[in-house]
């Protein structure tokens, strides 16, 4: 059964959703304006088998905005998030930013990450998303949001949709447009080394229309890295699950049942 829960970490309120199961616990790490919530598809696809904990990471959702997003402070409030919930070991599904987020806790931290599941991250990122700071602060109404999503070329704006709440001024954004900008300056820079410091099971999930990695960029970070595998999706963009969940389902279910727990 879902619940909502809060943790206290550092002074912030680090909100995450239990999606329930009894299985092996997997910690959800979303992108850059995303939340909890964007997990529920994958968590009722695994079912009871596992035990999906997906957390709104610092300045977004529900949970306390922070004045360091560093690379550091991302990865200590995940971390700290395993130690409240006493998981000794974990698998980690990241997506974008939270990618990045797990494969340096795998690099760091490698007795807690038993697997990891990267959704269309590379080891090396050059983002900008300084676009935002042109963006309203608020919307009269969900059509108004939409439609100007849609005036931004996003055809698709289920993204940024799941983000969205009411106020007493209106709708807006589950994150400060500040706060992203900063945050995605400091996720920019070379991996490589984080990338290859771990040696735990490993899936590569990589959209073809993605504006944030190349294929060839893909193949390499899974022929460099040992026990690393990559699945394609020719006609998924950077959210692939949004754009193939059957085909991510499908690719996680089958790396996730080839995974080996001692007794």
């Amino acid at each position: 059964m879902r619940t909502r829960e809060f943790l206290n970490i550092s002074g912030k309120n680090i909100s995450y959703i239990d999606y329930g199961g009894k299985g092996f616990p997997i910690i959800a790490l979303h992108g850059h304006f995303g939340n909890a919530n964007m997990f529920s598809g994958i968590a009722k696809e695994l079912g009871d088998k596992w035990r999906v904990i997906a957390i709104d990471q610092q300045g977004h959702g529900w949970s306390d905005r922070s004045k360091d997003y560093s690379r550091d402070a991302y990865i200590k409030d995940i971390v700290k998030v395993t130690d409240l919930l006493k998981l000794k070991q974990v698998i980690l599904y990241g997506h974008s930013l939270g990618g990045v987020n797990a494969y340096q806790i795998a690099a760091r931290y490698a007795h807690l990450v038993k697997a990891m599941v990267i959704e269309d991250i590379g080891a090396l990122n050059t983002g900008d998303l300084s676009f935002l700071l042109n963006w309203p602060d608020r919307f009269s109404s969900i059509r108004e949001a939409k439609a100007f999503l849609h005036s931004k070329g996003m055809a698709d704006d289920t993204y940024f949709l799941e983000s969205l709440r009411e106020d007493i001024d209106g709708w807006g954004f589950q994150f400060n447009y500040k706060d992203m900008v900063k945050s995605q300056e400091l996720l920019n820079g070379d991996y490589w080394s984080d990338w290859l410091a771990s040696d735990c099971p490993a899936l590569l999930l990589h959209g073809h229309k993605t504006w944030v990695m190349t294929t060839e960029h893909a193949k390499e970070m899974a022929a460099m890295r040992p026990n690393t595998r990559l699945v394609e999706f020719p006609e998924a963009g950077h959210s692939v699950r949004d754009d193939d969940p059957e085909g991510v389902y499908s690719a996680v279910k089958e790396f996730l049942s080839g995974l080996t727990f001692s007794r």
